[in-house]
């Protein structure tokens, strides 16, 4: 499935490079504070990033060794998918249609598995942002093969192999109770 030609304005605009998750990316913002992990490790404060999410396309199955606030900007609503270390799957909806549920932020927190997927509409990609506090450092970026996750939550096999890498988004997923 191509670049719309929106998603492609939008992309050469903002200057967004192409993420290991998926989708497109560029930094805006990492706070010149310094903070000192528990284990001794030193991030920046916190720092902010554009994402865009062509329509078809997934944020594969990821976590990250921060907070992160998932920000909805503009395009299709983003179906947010979370994995808590206890196996607890979660599907919220970001967008502007607040009556009907969507929602405008939320927060992923440290260490809990996420991927993503732009919802069929009437527009090609969605463009969000995210916010991570302590700062994003990619050595806090883990995205395992299919075999770690399915042998961490194997009740979830077939989320797992729709939201893995660069692959078509899958049609509609059911959030497990």
């Amino acid at each position: 499935m191509g670049i719309d030609t929106t998603s492609a304005e939008i992309i050469k605009k903002l200057s967004l490079l192409p993420h290991p998750e998926g989708g497109y990316y560029v930094e805006t913002f990492r706070s010149p504070d310094r903070v000192t992990l528990a284990d001794g490790r030193v991030r920046s404060a916190g720092t902010a990033i554009y994402y865009l999410l062509p329509k078809g396309k997934v944020s594969a199955l990821h976590r990250v060794a921060a907070d992160e606030v998932w920000h909805h900007y503009m395009g299709a609503p983003l179906e947010l998918l979370t994995i808590s270390p206890e196996g607890v799957l979660e599907k919220i909806v970001l967008g502007k249609d607040l009556p009907a549920g969507q929602r405008a932020q939320q927060t992923v927190p440290s260490g809990v598995w996420q991927a993503a997927r732009s919802l069929p509409s009437g527009e090609g990609f969605t463009l969000a942002g995210c916010t991570v506090s302590p700062g994003f450092d990619f050595a806090d970026f883990e995205m395992p093969g299919h075999g770690v996750l399915l042998d961490l939550f194997p009740e979830h096999a077939e989320i797992i192999e729709k939201f893995m890498g660069e692959v078509e988004a899958p049609d509609e997923i059911q959030a497990s109770d």
